[in-house]
C-alpha cells in the first residue's frame, strides 16, 4: 500500500474510533499516524487502542506511527457556590488562594505559581478566553482584577497567562507518569504539551531515554518568542494553534503558523498543522470550504503532516474527515502552482556533506527522468534530509529498523520500507531497486537514485549518491561494493 501524496495525516484516536475495524478503516482512507490523547482514556484504553494499531500494522505490512500527546498541566479556577457567577464588564473581581466556594466578587485560584509571575496590568483569560480580566494589584496569594471582557463563569473553567513565563513545569506528575507507561508501551513520538522554555523538551527527552522521539506543541506565546531554542532540542514540532488563538491575537496566528513551519521546514524536522482544521465534520459529514481552504494552506505552506482531533476521535464521521483530508492533499499536490510555492519556499542549507549529497539527488532528479529518490537511513536523519528538500519525486526510505519506519510515518513524502541490514552498496542498490518496483515507483525500464552511508549502519555517514537502473540486469558488476 503506497499514499499518492506527500503531505501525512495524523488521526486522533477516542470514543468513535476505539475499535479494530474503525482503525482499519482510518487507515486504509489515509491515516498515517494515529495519535492517543493522554487527557482522555485511562491506560488501558490507551494500551488496546495501541494494540490494534500494531495488529493492523501487521495485518496491512505497512509500518505505521503512533503519536501520544500528554496532557500537561491544567491551570483551573475553583468552584462556585452557586456554580456559575456572570462577570460583568467593568467590574471587580479577585482570584486568591481561599478554598472558600466563589461568588460573584471572588473565586478560589489553586495556583500559587500564577500569583508569583504576574504582575500590574497582566492578562488573565478564563474559559478559553471568552472572559478577559486585567490584574490591577497583586500578591504572593492574590490578584484583583477588572473585567474587561465579561461573561459567565463557571466551577473549574481554564485559566490562561499569556503575557508571562510562568513557573510551571511542562510535565505534571500525571504526564510523568502517562510519559513512563507510553514509552514502555512503545509510542514512536511524544507530544509535549505546556512547552514554555528549551529546558522543558531537555526534560522530556531525558525522562524518555530514547524510547520516543520528542514533538513540541507550540501553544504558548513564551514557546513563539523561544522557538529557535526550543526547535533545536526537540524532534519534531506541533502548532497547536488553538491555544495559540486563545492567549495571541487570533490574526497574529496565521504569519506565526508560516514562520513556525518554515522553522521546522529549514532544520529537517517534522511539523504537523493542528487543531479546528475540519471542525464542521463532527457533525457534518462534509466540511465548510473554509476549512478545505485552511487544510490546503497548510499543505502549500509545506507543512509534514496535518491532524483531526475530535472529528476523528468523537466526531460522527471520522472515515469521511480522513477521507476528505486525503482528497483535499491529493487535490493541492496536483496543482503547478503547488509545486511552484514549495520550490519558492526552499531553503537552502549546505553545511555538510549530506547536505550536499541530498541537494544533488534533488536536482538530478529533477533534471532526469528520475522515478524515485531511494535513501538508506539508520535513524531516519538522511530521509528528513532528503524530505527537507521537498522533491517533486518520490521518497523511499529503506531502513533496518522497525521504530525508524514508525517514526518516519510522519515526514514529508516519505515511503518506509524495511530492508535486511546491508554492508556493501551493490547490496543496498539491489534492494533499492526491488523497493521501488514491488511498491509501484518504477518499473524495469526507470531509474532512481540511491543514496546511502559508507560505512554502513552508522549514523551520519551519508556520502555516496548513484543514479541506477530499474533493470538489475543492467546493473554494472563495477558498481562499487
Amino acid at each position: 500500500m503506497r499514499r499518492h501524496r506527500n503531505v501525512k495525516i495524523v488521526a486522533t484516536l477516542g470514543p468513535a474510533s476505539s475499535t479494530y475495524e474503525m482503525i482499519r478503516a482510518l487507515f486504509e482512507a489515509g491515516a498515517d499516524v494515529f495519535r492517543l490523547n493522554m487527557s482522555h482514556g485511562v491506560h488501558d484504553d490507551i494500551a488496546k487502542r495501541h494494540a490494534i494499531i500494531r495488529q493492523v500494522e501487521k495485518d496491512l505490512g505497512r509500518p505505521i506511527g503512533i503519536l501520544a500527546d500528554l496532557q500537561g498541566p491544567k491551570l483551573r479556577v475553583g468552584v462556585f457556590a452557586n456554580e456559575a457567577e456572570e462577570l460583568v464588564e467593568g467590574a471587580t473581581f479577585r482570584m486568591d488562594l481561599s478554598t472558600a466556594p466563589g461568588d460573584a466578587k471572588r473565586v478560589n485560584l489553586p495556583h500559587p505559581e500564577i500569583f508569583a509571575a504576574l504582575e500590574t496590568g497582566t492578562s488573565l483569560l478564563v474559559n478559553d478566553g471568552k472572559i478577559r480580566l486585567r490584574v490591577n494589584a497583586c500578591g504572593k496569594d492574590f490578584a484583583d482584577c477588572t473585567v474587561e471582557v465579561g461573561g459567565t463563569i463557571s466551577n473549574r473553567k481554564g485559566v490562561n497567562v499569556p503575557d508571562v513565563v510562568l513557573p510551571v513545569a511542562a510535565l505534571s506528575e500525571k504526564d510523568r507518569g502517562d510519559l513512563e507507561f507510553v514509552c514502555d508501551l512503545g509510542v514512536d513520538w511524544l507530544a509535549l504539551s505546556f512547552v514554555q522554555r528549551p529546558e522543558d523538551v531537555i526534560e522530556a527527552r531525558s525522562l524518555a531515554k530514547g524510547r520516543a522521539a520528542i514533538l513540541s506543541k507550540i501553544e504558548k506565546p513564551a514557546a513563539v518568542k523561544a522557538y529557535d531554542a526550543i526547535l533545536q532540542v526537540s524532534d519534531g514540532i506541533m502548532v497547536a494553534r488553538g491555544d495559540l488563538g486563545v492567549e495571541l491575537p487570533v490574526t497574529s496566528v496565521p504569519p506565526i503558523q508560516k514562520r513556525l513551519v518554515r522553522g521546522a521546514r529549514t532544520a529537517a524536522k517534522p511539523v504537523i498543522v493542528a487543531t479546528q482544521m475540519l471542525e464542521s465534520m463532527i457533525e457534518s459529514p462534509v466540511p465548510t470550504r473554509a476549512e478545505v481552504s485552511d487544510v490546503a494552506t497548510a499543505i502549500y505552506e509545506g507543512a509534514d503532516a496535518i491532524m483531526l482531533s475530535a472529528e476523528s476521535a468523537a466526531g460522527k464521521y471520522p472515515v469521511e474527515a480522513v477521507t476528505t483530508m486525503n482528497d483535499v492533499a491529493m487535490s493541492v499536490e496536483k496543482d503547478p502552482t503547488y509545486r511552484s510555492v514549495i520550490e519558492a519556499s526552499r531553503v537552502v542549507r549546505r553545511e555538510s556533506v549530506a547536505d550536499g549529497i541530498v541537494a544533488a539527488a534533488r536536482e538530478i532528479a529533477e533534471a532526469t527522468n528520475i522515478k524515485a529518490i531511494c535513501c538508506f537511513s539508520q535513524t531516519g536523519t538522511t530521509a528528513s534530509l532528503v524530505a527537507r528538500e521537498r522533491p517533486h519525486v518520490s521518497i523511499i526510505a529503506l531502513t533496518p529498523l522497525m521504530s525508524t519506519a514508525r517514526r518516519l510515518a510522519l515526514t514529508w513524502g516519505a515511503h518506509c520500507v524495511i530492508t535486511p541490514p546491508q554492508d556493501r552498496f551493490k547490496g543496498a542498490v539491489l534492494a533499492a531497486v526491488s523497493a521501488a518496483r514491488a511498491d509501484g515507483f518504477a518499473t524495469e525500464e526507470d531509474q532512481i537514485v540511491v543514496t546511502a552511508g559508507v560505512p554502513f549502519n552508522v549514523k551520519g555517514t551519508t556520502n555516496i549518491l548513484r543514479v541506477a537502473p530499474c533493470d538489475e540486469r543492467l546493473i554494472s558488476r563495477v558498481d562499487p561494493e
